[in-house]
């Protein structure tokens, strides 16, 4: 759904670029693109860049947080722009920044490591009630006031400083019977920090705002999502720029990966792609 025209010089901006695997594809099936490429972690950019310097001046890196860059751009318009909002696998298993409550690493979760607030920080410092908050409100976690009274009541003892360390904590602090879902009870928790300490729902909705209003007419923004907190901003926030005639949403429902896909990709198993065109001044 944001294929290119064949033959058509365009430009596509990858705002999530992570280890450029979606560019690689678009710039391997379509010759006549170009894609400008955002990601605000410098080690993850790096990686991407190594992988599609094969593609010459027909890629260019940018370090920047995706809201930022397009809330600044004044360049030539796009005729693509894409979306994947969620967490790269290298963040998980590469970063050593406690993503991953399965692994013993420092609690950070920072994408942009010039800022100064920390995971380490909030899990520390947030009062037990704000944390509850936080947990509830970005991890959807309903032991969330459990959760942050045996974090306070641990960090009296010693600070709190990795990611597994942390994950036995909620571990001890949940039911019984909560301990075996499918989901570990971590889960949400990890999920609710990482959010909070990069802003990320907060970028969403001025960030596909101003997509829309780069695009050229004709245009297409797809946007993919990994948990419903995110999948709903996308989805309200095109629904009422439809209403207002700036776009036509194309998938009437979410596109979600095949049970064979999930097989071969398992990260995949809760993506959600949304696809949007833009309307040109004589449709509206």
């Amino acid at each position: 759904m944001l294929r290119p025209e064949a033959g058509k010089p365009s430009l596509m901006f990858d705002c999530t670029l992570g280890e450029g695997g979606h560019t690689e594809a678009f710039l391997d099936s379509f010759p006549e693109l170009r894609v400008i490429g955002i990601d605000r972690d410098e080690a993850i950019l790096a990686k991407a860049k190594t992988r599609l310097e094969r593609f010459g001046s027909r890629f260019v890196p940018v370090n920047s947080w995706f809201d930022d860059f397009l809330k600044e751009y004044s360049g030539e318009k796009p005729d693509r722009v894409l979306f994947d909002l969620g967490i790269s696998v290298f963040h998980y298993k590469e970063s050593e920044r406690g993503f991953s409550f399965q692994e013993n690493e420092r609690l950070d979760m920072r994408l942009d490591k010039h800022q100064r607030l920390s995971v380490e920080d909030i899990v520390n410092t947030y009062p037990e009630k704000t944390l509850a908050d936080v947990i509830y409100r970005y991890g959807e976690e309903r032991y969330s006031r459990r959760i942050a009274k045996a974090i306070a009541e641990r960090r009296k003892e010693k600070r709190i400083i990795e990611s597994d360390e942390l994950a036995d904590i909620i571990w001890r602090a949940v039911p019984p019977g909560y301990r075996y879902g499918h989901l570990h009870p971590a889960t949400r928790t990890f999920q609710a920090l990482r959010i909070e300490v990069n802003g990320e729902l907060d970028r969403i909705e001025p960030a596909v705002g101003r997509a829309i209003e780069l695009l050229n007419p004709a245009g297409r923004l797809g946007v993919i999502t990994f948990h419903s907190l995110e999948d709903r901003k996308v989805k309200w926030y095109f629904r009422g720029a439809a209403e207002e005639g700036r776009i036509e949403i194309l998938t009437k429902k979410p596109i979600i990966p095949s049970e064979k896909e999930c097989e071969f990709n398992p990260p995949s198993r809760s993506a959600k792609f949304r696809v949007c065109v833009k309307k040109g001044e004589n449709e509206k």
